[in-house]
């Protein structure tokens, strides 16, 4: 009996999937998920991330065995699965939904699509985001952007299922995959519930503190959607939220702040696919400049020591500080502070965004690749295309927390520091430091560099670069391949100014 095979990757729900309702409405379906050891072997893995994966497939099975069937787990690389399994019970057609990964999973995926060459098996892909595969011209994007989230959702399909021919295997521990046990404490939960929830919740009563709650760390936690990890991973789909936001905007009263939020929201879910089909187009930006013109820039400059003072939470900048160590405790922290920590790894402290962005996309839960590499390109000055944009730690705290509050709770050592000198310790006179019982070099660490002389020699060496006219010329043609073409709409100069603001940083 012929069935089709359909991969679940980052798409762990059976509510508008594209591909299990085209497999269902075509015959007999198996449901398969695939635990591949040498995805989680690269070096932007982490175990946060497989057990947020693992929890969507617990929920994802349980809703399967609602309709009458099973998701059957399976272990090892996806060419040779398919080939064991094609072996024992072979399939007509695959069933997926396109992926927009990392360097590995790109490669996966065209060894996937030669292995169904060969044994010619057809390989249905579904856009999971409004991203375009092969996309030719930039100009059409907003247009196709929008027809795939204004399309009516999916049905859950009702298929008739088969099982695999051998029992299904259990998943691997993070210990046999090789990652590290260490998971942040407080991370966000997994699965479609959980997603819901988080939904709900802020579409209802957080949405009203959008505009304007995001940029501070303290009242970002609530007032960010928080919705990213469970769009990483497939738990909801970009189109049932895009639809749900825009339904409960249209049903709220001019004037409530929610409405507001929730417009903004959708603005920032456009700017999502928008990166995330930079690296569609352009697969190599995980690894290489996107503008060539800055090969060699900071290269050959890497300071170790610099990044391992970064990694632990000891710049010496409070602000930075404390945000790595809730990193470190909750695997999130809002856009703002993660621009304000690349800037502070690519200017002052000089290091290449590579390094940097692997640590990073191991510490953030809801790490996605065609943003995370888009915006550490863009925050280190190395697309040739946008701003320089450079956060000065000091500033940033005295803007976002006046009162010190969330350094105060993140860096315990600092406590009993006055305001007037919590954001710059090491500038407190001896006998202060005794009273309040810190001392800078040892309780607190003395702040790497002089920031202010290393971020202008920082920007100098990058405009000068800048400045050169091979690096101008080749300028026009990463606008024409990656710039954004969204259309302005009439709006308020605040208005403008935040979504500016959102357009551009993570």
């Amino acid at each position: 009996m012929s069935y089709g095979l359909v991969w679940f990757k980052r798409d762990f729900r059976v509510e508008d999937h594209a591909a299990l309702a085209a497999a269902a409405r075509a015959g007999p379906v198996l449901c398969l998920f695939v635990v591949e050891p040498a995805l989680w072997a690269q070096p932007d893995a982490a175990a946060q991330h497989y057990h947020l994966m693992l929890e969507g497939a617990r929920e994802l099975h349980a809703a399967l065995r609602r309709l009458g069937g099973r998701l059957h787990l399976l272990v090892g690389d996806m060419p040779e699965v398919l080939a064991r399994l094609h072996a024992q019970a072979p399939f007509s057609s695959l069933y997926s939904h396109e992926e927009t990964g990392n360097g590995a999973s790109y490669e996966r995926d065209r060894a996937v699509a030669r292995w169904c060459r060969e044994q010619g098996v057809r390989w249905h892909e579904f856009p999971q985001f409004g991203v375009v595969r092969r996309l030719t011209d930039r100009n059409k994007w907003q247009s196709a952007w929008e027809a795939h989230v204004a399309a009516p959702p999916i049905p859950v399909a009702k298929p008739s299922f088969v099982d695999l021919p051998w029992p299904a295997q259990r998943a691997p521990t993070v210990e046999a995959l090789g990652l590290s046990a260490q998971t942040p404490p407080r991370r966000q939960s997994g699965g479609r519930q959980a997603a819901l929830d988080c939904l709900h919740s802020f579409l209802d009563e957080r949405s009203g503190q959008y505009r304007g709650g995001i940029s501070s760390p303290l009242s970002a936690p609530t007032a960010c959607s928080r919705l990213s990890p469970y769009l990483a991973w497939g738990q909801l789909s970009l189109r049932e939220v895009v639809q749900a936001a825009r339904l409960q905007g249209a049903r709220l009263p001019e004037g409530d702040r929610r409405r507001a939020g929730l417009s903004a929201f959708v603005s920032r879910l456009y700017w999502h696919c928008h990166f995330i089909q930079k690296l569609e187009s352009e697969p190599a930006l995980e690894f290489s400049n996107l503008h060539r013109g800055y090969d060699g820039l900071r290269e050959n400059d890497w300071n170790q020591a610099h990044f391992d003072a970064l990694v632990a939470g000891r710049t010496g900048w409070p602000l930075v500080d404390a945000c790595v160590a809730m990193l470190r405790e909750t695997g999130w922290i809002n856009f703002r502070m993660r621009a304000m920590l690349v800037s502070v790894a690519a200017y002052p402290l000089w290091l290449h965004w590579r390094p940097v962005g692997l640590w990073l996309a191991r510490e953030f839960l809801d790490y996605e690749p065609g943003i995370h590499w888009s915006q550490m390109q863009m925050q280190s000055g190395t697309t040739g295309i946008n701003t320089t944009r450079v956060y000065n730690p000091i500033k940033q705290a005295r803007d976002h927390d006046p009162r010190g509050h969330f350094v105060r709770r993140w860096l315990p050592a600092l406590r009993r520091v006055p305001d007037t000198w919590l954001f710059e310790p090491w500038r407190m006179p001896a006998d202060l430091q005794a009273r309040c019982g810190v001392r800078v070099g040892e309780d607190i660490p003395q702040p790497l560099v002089d920031l202010e002389t290393a971020t202008r020699a920082a920007k100098a060496r990058l405009h000068a670069l800048r400045a050169r006219p091979e690096v101008k010329a080749a300028k026009a043609a990463i606008v024409e391949r990656h710039g954004s073409r969204k259309r302005p709409t009439k709006r308020t100069r605040k208005a403008a100014m935040d979504d500016a603001q959102m357009e551009f940083e993570f």
